[in-house]
């Protein structure tokens, strides 16, 4: 009895905590978006009304969400397409004593700074920047410096799960598929991806989300490219339930998203 009371008075405060900070502030932003402002002093008025959701009908801000989702799936493809084989090289090439560099190597940019990384890479992408005296081009400030960007910012995400499950993979799987005849193709597309589906969706909710209500690098990088994020923080001040209805939708797409990725049980390898 005892020690369920002490359990309880242990969990109490952070449990509070989490309802008063996190789940209160949904409440508060979703009762939000169901109001509206008065025109000519920009107060919120709290009557009902759906005119903020029919707002974001409109094709403006449709295109809004499609282009921000979009940013959200290429930067994880992006994140996927490099951890796989960078991970494997990780788990399964490189020598043992190697490992903790190379993991060391992929948890260096966590400490640096979110502000420098960007501002880096706004130099790399600028006009007779890095990236063009080295290769002749750049994509410049735009969605693709927005891809390139958030894809670098968040990759150590993805990498570390996908390097956990190529570790957790057995050896004795690869060598009975090849036994049984089974091409390097076919065991990777039978054994080894299977393994790394579940590890692949955990790390999408990383970069997916964090991707999905990134507005700074997006201001950094991005010149005049309008996603969620943005256009929440241009309506905060004159017009706070259509950004309360904003934020409303990105939370709407991340829980579809996250509802989407528990079958791959990536809840589980979190």
């Amino acid at each position: 009895m005892r020690r369920r009371l002490g359990l309880a008075a242990l969990l109490t405060p952070p449990m509070l905590w989490l309802v008063v900070a996190y789940l209160g502030a949904l409440v508060a932003i979703f009762a939000t978006a169901f109001w509206t402002t008065d025109p000519f002093t920009n107060l919120v008025v709290r009557t009902f009304t759906l005119d903020n959701f029919r707002e974001l009908r409109t094709p403006t801000y449709l295109g809004i969400i499609g282009r921000t989702i979009l940013i959200a799936a290429l930067v994880t493809v992006l994140c996927v397409v490099v951890a796989v084989p960078f991970a494997f090289f990780m788990a399964r090439v490189a020598p043992a004593r190697s490992r903790s560099l190379l993991l060391a190597l992929v948890l260096v940019p966590l400490w640096a700074s979110y502000l420098v990384k960007a501002y880096a890479w706004r130099a790399m992408l600028q006009p007779s920047g890095v990236l063009e005296s080295v290769f002749g081009t750049t994509p410049g400030y735009g969605f693709a410096a927005v891809v390139i960007t958030l894809s670098y910012l968040w990759l150590p995400y993805m990498i570390l799960p996908v390097y956990a499950a190529f570790e957790r993979l057995p050896e004795s799987h690869l060598e009975a598929s090849a036994d049984l005849g089974g091409r390097p193709w076919t065991t990777f597309r039978r054994v080894v991806v299977p393994a790394l589906w579940p590890a692949i969706a955990a790390g999408s909710v990383f970069t997916f989300s964090l991707s999905l209500g990134d507005y700074i690098a997006v201001s950094i990088v991005g010149g005049k490219l309008q996603v969620l994020g943005t256009a929440v923080l241009q309506n905060i001040t004159l017009d706070l339930p259509f950004a309360a209805a904003l934020g409303t939708s990105s939370v709407v797409v991340m829980v579809l998203y996250l509802l989407a990725v528990r079958r791959a049980g990536a809840l589980e390898n979190l």
